[in-house]
């Protein structure tokens, strides 16, 4: 299969990412001596409004935070998931954020889950997306196309280690969208192909 390529825009991934954290010195403490992400760029906001920070996410893509001295405080369950999949409702409100995706190598997921225990992350159980009815199976077989472990970080962002397992194809793009009102806008994926 071709790769699907964008006809409007030459779009070449994430240039950033833009995040709001309670503690700059915690969250720089987590995303580059944990998760071990170069910090590339760090910019004091004029007239006291805060801080804006980039880390190096890989493939030239960034992850920023701004810090606020007022921001208002999180709201788990709103603006970002009460639980990490799997141990509780992944449910976010409209327009929310509700986890970033880490892309890693399949051949090291296993080595990173360790690695993240080690550094006392608390982690979800290994999710072995498949197309079964229950979407997850226990071990890897060939239906599985992305293996996921999530956590959190300090102010509650919910992150994921994620390894694709197998190329996705056009079979991979089979269900209708669903409307605000929850009907599926049938035919939607065939007119599109």
């Amino acid at each position: 299969m071709t790769k699907p390529k964008n006809t409007e825009f030459d779009i070449r991934g994430v240039n950033h990412l833009a995040l709001v954290c309670k503690d700059m010195a915690r969250t720089v403490e987590f995303y580059r001596d944990v998760l071990g992400m170069p910090l590339t760029k760090t910019i004091d906001l004029p007239n006291g409004m805060g801080q804006h920070f980039f880390f190096d996410m890989g493939n030239g893509d960034s992850l920023a935070f701004f810090w606020f001295p007022n921001a208002p405080e999180a709201h788990p369950g709103i603006s970002s998931p009460q639980a990490l999949p799997g141990l509780g409702s992944l449910l976010t409100a409209h327009g929310s954020m509700n986890h970033i995706a880490f892309d890693v190598p399949p051949e090291k997921f296993d080595e990173y889950l360790e690695r993240l225990k080690a550094k006392g992350i608390a982690v979800s159980p290994v999710m072995n997306h498949d197309n079964s009815p229950a979407q997850v199976s226990a071990t890897v077989t060939p239906d599985v196309f992305v293996r996921s472990v999530y956590f959190f970080d300090p102010d509650g962002v919910c992150l994921e280690f994620a390894a694709w397992t197998k190329v996705l194809d056009e079979s991979d793009v089979t269900h209708d969208p669903v409307r605000a009102d929850g009907k599926k806008a049938v035919g939607m994926i065939t007119e599109m192909a």
